[in-house]
């Protein structure tokens, strides 16, 4: 598919209707071990908007990685002349307008706003920017540029690439122990049957990783929380995915306030950094 072809894509639009049903929100507590028992009127936490408006297609219309297929709302960049075939939630940029209310029935719009392939260290990619905006009763609540990175096959025995230093200066962190239950329940929630994050033999055999992969999603939501608790409601979230954070080993959410926000990060078990966000307030 040749550039001009996948500029057609660009400004493809659909909605998606859904409840904001407490029930989910509960299960998503669970999910994180809150203590909390959220019902119908309360704010939905910061990035918990994630857990609906689930994709839904038919198990035989998904592809060998357990996505749904493209092509259909999503160009076809993994056929192709381009083939670029695994897909990666690369970051975002969501700006909170007014609170989701808990209970409330909610569109979604999503735009496709660009599409731009690149050259990376690593081999040719693709950047999809999503524009996600939803709307309860008409006013719109949330609007979320999320990208999304197509890339290359990988090889399993290649190595991985060592992680960039992260920052100092915490003014407080928290440690998380991953395990897979916590990983599938958060798939479940999503309704992601990326394979990544639960089958360990395709994470192995086919993408030459040593585990698990924790959601980058999963990963965002934890910075968000730590933000909205540190600094107070959130008016943006802009964060980018660095590097991966595997199943079973302890990683760390750090983060320090600034005037009208503050910084967050995620660093692996060594301390380098795998995902990075920068919030505003007010």
């Amino acid at each position: 598919m040749s550039d001009q072809s996948l500029q057609a894509w660009v400004g493809r639009s659909r909605t998606v209707d859904d409840v904001l049903d407490a029930r989910q929100a509960n299960l998503m507590c669970a999910t994180m071990d809150m203590q909390a028992i959220l019902t119908d009127g309360q704010p939905l936490p910061p990035l918990w908007h994630w857990v609906y408006f689930a994709e839904t297609c038919r198990t035989d219309a998904v592809s060998t990685d357990g996505h749904a297929v493209i092509g259909d709302f999503m160009p076809p960049i993994d056929l192709p002349p381009i083939g670029l075939p695994r897909r990666m939630w690369a970051g975002g940029r969501v700006r909170f307008h007014n609170p989701l209310p808990i209970g409330a029935a909610a569109t979604k719009k999503l735009t496709i706003k660009s599409i731009d392939q690149k050259e990376g260290r690593s081999g040719p990619m693709c950047f999809v920017t999503l524009l996600h905006e939803i709307f309860v009763e008409g006013e719109l609540c949330l609007s979320e540029e999320k990208n999304v990175v197509y890339l290359e096959p990988r090889d399993p025995a290649a190595p991985a690439a060592k992680p960039p230093e992260a920052p100092g200066g915490a003014q407080f962190s928290r440690t998380i122990n991953p395990n897979s239950v916590w990983l599938f329940r958060y798939s479940a929630l999503m309704f992601n049957g990326h394979r990544i994050h639960y089958d360990v033999d395709f994470c192995r055999d086919v993408e030459g990783y040593p585990d698990l992969l924790v959601h980058g999603p999963l990963l965002a939501t934890l910075l968000a929380g730590l933000a909205a608790e540190k600094t107070g409601p959130l008016r943006t979230f802009t964060y980018r995915a660095v590097s991966p954070i595997f199943n079973g080993a302890d990683f760390s959410i750090h983060g320090r306030n600034s005037d009208g926000g503050g910084a967050f990060w995620v660093t692996n078990p060594a301390g380098g950094l795998a995902m990075q966000a920068e919030v505003t307030t007010g």
